[in-house]
């Protein structure tokens, strides 16, 4: 079996771009992926089609060499568009081989290690009783057992850290009180608070109304500030969106800067490359909540990850039956009572639904920076 194209579509349901990747084969089997949403996506796209000049004409079954190939073969490897268009390829490598075995791809990583893979989503909501009851909206729909919530209003670049503490409290509160007792409740401000002292501040408040976890309070960057973070919270420190492939992690896992790592299956380095950074973390005892903001695509490949992984711990999720995001796919991984189902198909399990993308162009990306009450550049 012979690589004979590669193939992206870059698609905009209304929300951000999605870059799908499918490559196809000499034996006529095809498989698909989905590469992280980087910011300037177009240039991504052409990343994946110069990686395609190296790999077309090889065996897709040799993920591990065409993975090495792909990332070391790259002049000084690493980066986010990179990564990201590595791990697009990688996906669909192995939807062709579970495909070419018949059998899900999760079985070729080791085989279950659970029978379904707790979710959360995002409730949303600018004010807090909006966002209490769209918590209360999404539990009763599709049976969440746990959320994550942003604890900054939007425009929070501007308000003074004692309203902006208030405010987070507020938030939680309400949604707590809402939703009742067990019901598990993640924090993410998002990298938003600079200093790590006022970070530790942000958690001391929040601690009464016993989060989850705590998600990347500051920018990741500064793994000794992050050890030091973790070490003084009683809440568990979630980080890792931001971080690429086994060797970032290893720093990250070695100083004790995390309980919880949220490796991107989309931009960390693909599948496999998720899979050893997880047993790495496994060794420091240390969970996996991988980061999944993408599309449909991402969720299958995370489903497979999460059912051979013992350290997997809660997967981010946007549900699949909403306007435009429905039409992406053929069939959609199945959500059941805050559960994703395993695939029973041969691959990952899911397929394009091509017809659909013209309704849906590229859109041009940009974030501006927020500016703060003194004038200063914030941090997104």
């Amino acid at each position: 079996m012979k690589i004979t194209a590669i193939r992206t579509f870059i698609v905009n349901p209304g929300n951000r771009n999605y870059i799908f990747v499918r490559v196809d084969t000499d034996d006529g089997i095809h498989g698909v992926g989905e590469a992280y949403s980087v910011g300037p996506d177009d240039a991504l796209q052409l990343v994946i089609r110069d990686f395609a000049e190296w790999i077309v004409g090889r065996d897709p079954r040799d993920v591990e060499f065409l993975w090495q190939l792909m990332y070391n073969g790259s002049r000084f490897p690493g980066g986010v568009v990179t990564n990201a268009a590595i791990s697009g390829i990688e996906h669909a490598l192995w939807d062709i081989k579970g495909k070419a075995a018949g059998i899900p791809v999760y079985q070729m990583l080791g085989g279950k290690a659970r029978d379904r893979v707790r979710v959360y989503q995002n409730p949303g909501g600018r004010t807090p009783e909006e966002m209490a009851e769209r918590s209360v909206g999404l539990i009763e729909r599709y049976g969440f057992t746990a959320l994550k919530i942003n604890p900054h209003p939007p425009g929070s670049e501007k308000t003074p850290f004692a309203a902006l503490v208030r405010g987070a409290v507020a938030r939680l509160e309400a949604v707590r009180r809402a939703v009742g007792d067990d019901i598990e409740i993640g924090v993410d401000p998002h990298a938003r608070i600079f200093e790590p002292i006022r970070a530790r501040q942000m958690a001391e408040a929040l601690k009464p109304y016993r989060p989850f976890f705590i998600e990347e309070p500051i920018r990741p960057e500064n793994i000794d500030a992050m050890a030091e973070l973790r070490h003084h919270l009683d809440i568990p420190l979630a980080t890792g969106e931001m971080l690429y492939t086994k060797y970032e992690f290893r720093d990250l896992l070695a100083r004790g800067a995390a309980d919880i790592i949220q490796p991107d299956v989309c931009c960390a380095g693909g599948l496999l490359e998720q899979k050893k950074i997880a047993a790495m973390a496994e060794a420091f005892y240390v969970t996996v909540a991988p980061h999944n903001p993408m599309g449909p695509v991402a969720t299958a490949v995370n489903v497979h990850f999460a059912a051979s992984t013992p350290n997997f711990l809660i997967l981010e999720y946007t549900a699949d039956d909403t306007p435009g995001r429905r039409d992406l796919v053929q069939e959609p991984m199945q959500l059941v009572d805050g559960y994703l189902e395993l695939p029973t198909a041969p691959g990952l399990g899911i397929e394009l639904n091509e017809d659909a993308f013209g309704a849906y162009p590229f859109k041009r990306w940009h974030r501006a920076f927020p500016i703060g009450p003194d004038g200063a550049m914030g941090y997104p």
